[in-house]
């Protein structure tokens, strides 16, 4: 494996996917790299492995090449796992995120602090043409606040603060978040996955 495809056009994400293939020699592209009229993979999945699936093996047939693809979202003990896969669109079309971060603080106002829990979940998918897809889950557990709080980051990141923090993912910044967040712990189980496969070397830095 020498090139994989991320089936992003965040430049973010790129970013996170670039440091842990590097050190292996592994390129990286992203949609960004091909043409625009590639049609979009509708998330039709009920579970974050559905959605990552369903993205990573649609584009991996189209490009035949390897794909990651990736679906996260927010998920609350107190509404039995909302938002969910329906994080991004909670409120409704078209997304917005003050209108998400909205209607949970609605959604959540009669609930007490003791009971905010929350996680932000990740799970990555690769598909790789001939072979079975494989699959890497993040987990960042917290609590939702009350308030709007921090200007960084994007989403749900002003209402949720990390387990072992008192402040916010939008108050830590990206360098901070980024240790983090369920992207990155959903990267370093792939890793370790691929490596048992033995399709990555154990180091190659």
């Amino acid at each position: 494996m020498d090139e994989v495809i991320i089936a992003t056009k965040n430049k973010g994400k790129a970013k996170e996917f670039h440091a842990l293939f590097e050190p292996y020699g592994i390129r990286i592209k992203t949609l960004l790299h091909f043409p625009e009229e590639m049609p979009d993979i509708e998330e039709t999945g009920s579970t974050f492995i559905e959605n990552a699936r369903l993205k990573a093996e649609g584009i991996a047939k189209m490009l035949k090449k390897p794909v990651i693809a990736d679906d996260s979202g927010l998920e609350v003990a107190a509404l039995e796992g909302r938002p969910g896969v329906y994080s991004a669109r909670f409120a409704g079309e078209p997304k917005d995120d003050t209108r998400n971060n909205n209607k949970l603080l609605h959604e959540l106002n009669a609930t007490p602090e003791a009971k905010r829990q929350a996680q932000f979940t990740c799970v990555l998918a690769l598909s790789i043409p001939g072979e079975e897809t494989i699959y890497a889950e993040g987990n960042c557990k917290g609590t939702i606040t009350t308030v709007l709080t921090g200007e960084e980051g994007f989403g749900y990141d002003p209402l949720f603060i990390p387990k072992g923090y008192t402040k916010t993912m939008a108050q830590l910044g990206s360098e901070e978040k980024n240790k983090i967040s369920h992207r990155y712990y959903a990267l370093k189980r792939l890793e370790k996955t691929l490596q048992e496969k033995g399709w990555i070397g154990e180091t190659d830095a």
